[in-house]
C-alpha cells in the first residue's frame, strides 16, 4: 500500500504544481485520450464488425438454402435403394452377342474390361449390341476399330470396353 499512497502524493504534488490553465488543458488532454482509447478498443472493432456481418448475411443466408436443398436430396437418395453394377461374364456376354447374331473371334474378360474382336459382322447389329451393352451392363467403349469390307453393311471390329461404376 505504500507504493500507492507514494503514487498518489507524487500526483498531488504534480497537480498542486500547476496553474489553473494547465489543468484544465492536462484534464482536457486526459478526456481526449481516454475517448479515443474507448473508441479505438471498444466502438470501432464492434461497429466495423457489425458492418461486416451485415455485409455477409445475405451470402450466409443462400448457403443455408444451398444446404437445404442437397440435405434433401441427401435424404431422397439415401431412400433409394442403391443399383449395383451388373457383373459381366463371359457367359453373359456370349449370350448377348449369339441374340444380336455375333460371334466372336476372341472375347477376354479382365476385371471390368472387355476386349472383343468380331470378323464380317454385321455394323447394325454391333451397334444394336453395343446399344444393348451399355445400358444393361454398363459397358462404354473405351476403344474401338472397324475395318469396313467389301460386303455392305460388314465390318471387322476390334474393341476394348470398360464397366462404368454407378453415380
Amino acid at each position: 500500500m505504500s507504493r500507492l499512497k507514494q503514487a498518489q502524493q507524487d500526483f498531488s504534488s504534480f497537480w498542486s504544481a500547476r496553474t489553473a490553465q494547465e489543468r484544465k488543458m492536462l484534464t482536457a488532454a486526459a478526456a481526449v485520450i481516454v475517448l479515443a482509447a474507448t473508441y479505438a478498443l471498444l466502438i470501432e472493432p464492434a461497429w466495423s464488425g457489425r458492418n461486416q456481418l451485415t455485409n455477409e448475411l445475405p451470402d450466409l443466408r443462400q448457403q443455408v438454402a444451398q444446404l437445404q436443398v442437397l440435405t434433401g436430396e441427401a435424404a431422397s437418395l439415401a431412400n433409394k435403394p442403391a443399383i449395383l453394377r451388373p457383373a459381366i461374364t463371359q457367359e453373359n456376354l456370349e449370350k448377348s452377342l449369339a441374340n444380336k447374331g455375333l460371334k466372336p473371334l476372341e472375347l477376354k474378360l479382365s476385371g471390368d474390361r472387355v476386349q472383343l474382336k468380331l470378323s464380317s459382322a454385321s455394323f447394325s447389329s454391333t451397334l444394336g449390341w453395343l446399344a444393348e451393352v451399355q445400358s444393361d451392363m454398363l459397358l462404354a467403349v473405351i476403344e474401338a476399330d472397324f475395318k469396313t469390307l467389301s460386303q455392305a453393311n460388314m465390318v471387322d471390329v476390334t474393341m476394348t470396353l470398360h464397366q462404368q461404376r454407378n453415380e
